[in-house]
């Protein structure tokens, strides 16, 4: 689902009102490579979101979360000088050392301007100021720089684009359109660089990359999510998304994606997979929210029961902005069984609206 920034889209509503200026993701979408990792911008909202975990040579641990999110606020023809607002792009870093138990968290938000931010499929490049990402050939190349740290990675993928859910959408609430169009990347190989308090460390791993593009999504009756995206030892993937109501129970357009180790991918409805908070909580002292942070996973059909737990309880977002809501995002490892063997792995807990609902109704 990848939806943690979209609700900037709801705030800057007040923005732009105007959505039924934009498209709306509809069945027969035809996805085309590379022009679809690049803007898209008849939508109204989209991100590219990179996760992973990694380890240095001396076996600590990290994760890491940079998303580059686009708004568009205005499609007015004459608002063409550099300086114009047509677009905001937002953009969210995370890196947690989850062996040293410290998470560390920065934002961002600027207008284009004269190339402070953008998307440009000719010089194949997405950006936010020193944060940025750029392919060369199949290779994306993560640079993202802060006074308290610095990655510079190479994700390569190893399994082609795998598209979510049925008909090209990601269908999230009734209604035509109240939906995305949803890909990602799902084992990308990270090779780079990581320096943290004036020590540089070698480091690899595995990364996720999300693109979701949409002007409709949720509705008022949905309240929050909770994600994840599960990198298995046997060369497998899983992204699961359940979606809250207000009345308490679990949304009929919650969903998921299996993909196999070569690269195909099974369409999972709600009913198909099973998310079950477990008895650890931890309670933000910034917020007050009370996040479930192991979980209980069960695929009956794939024969698939894991546990998922983070090393670190304290990977909650809260932004400065005020634009953002908060949410807690961080690493987590996987332990279970696929039918009678053990199964482990790797990956990243996405949980939304628990310090309070978020609307993104249109």
């Amino acid at each position: 689902m990848r939806s943690r920034l979209a609700a900037l889209a709801a705030a800057l509503l007040i923005f732009n009102p105007l959505s039924a200026q934009y498209r709306s993701a509809l069945p027969g979408y035809r996805f085309g490579f590379p022009r679809d990792y690049f803007n898209h911008p008849d939508f109204q909202t989209e991100w590219w979101y990179y996760t992973g975990n990694l380890k240095s040579a001396n076996g600590h641990h990290y994760g890491f979360e940079l998303t580059f999110f686009r708004q568009a606020v205005s499609r007015d023809p004459a608002q063409s000088a550099t300086w114009d607002v047509r677009d905001l792009y937002l953009a969210h870093l995370g890196l947690s050392d989850l062996d040293g138990q410290h998470f560390y968290h920065a934002e961002r938000i600027n207008r284009a301007g004269p190339g402070i931010a953008g998307v440009s499929q000719s010089s194949a490049r997405i950006w936010n100021g020193n944060w940025q990402i750029e392919w060369q050939g199949v290779d994306q190349h993560l640079q993202a720089i802060d006074p308290r740290f610095q990655f510079h990675l190479t994700l390569r993928p190893e399994k082609p684009p795998v598209i979510h859910g049925e008909n090209s959408v990601s269908q999230k609430s009734p209604g035509p359109g109240h939906a995305s169009y949803y890909f990602s990347l799902t084992r990308l190989a990270a090779t780079g660089q990581l320096d943290l308090n004036g020590e540089q460390f070698a480091v690899s791993g595995l990364a996720w990359m999300d693109h979701e593009f949409f002007t409709h999504q949720l509705d008022s009756s949905q309240v929050g999510w909770d994600w994840l995206s599960l990198q298995l030892e046997d060369n497998t993937e899983l992204m699961l998304f359940r979606i809250r109501r207000k009345d308490g129970s679990l949304d009929p357009f919650s969903a998921g994606t299996y993909v196999d180790g070569q690269g195909n991918s099974t369409h999972l409805l709600a009913s198909d997979f099973i998310l079950q908070p477990l008895a650890e909580t931890w309670k933000s002292p910034a917020t007050q929210a009370v996040y479930p942070i192991a979980w209980k996973i069960r695929i009956p059909r794939l024969g698939i029961e894991v546990d998922a737990r983070t090393p670190l309880a304290a990977q909650e977002l809260s932004g400065n902005a005020g634009l953002v809501p908060t949410y807690w995002e961080g690493a987590i490892t996987l332990a279970g069984q696929r039918g009678k063997l053990p199964l482990s792995g790797v990956g990243y807990l996405e949980m939304t609206g628990y310090d309070h609902p978020i609307n993104l109704a249109p």
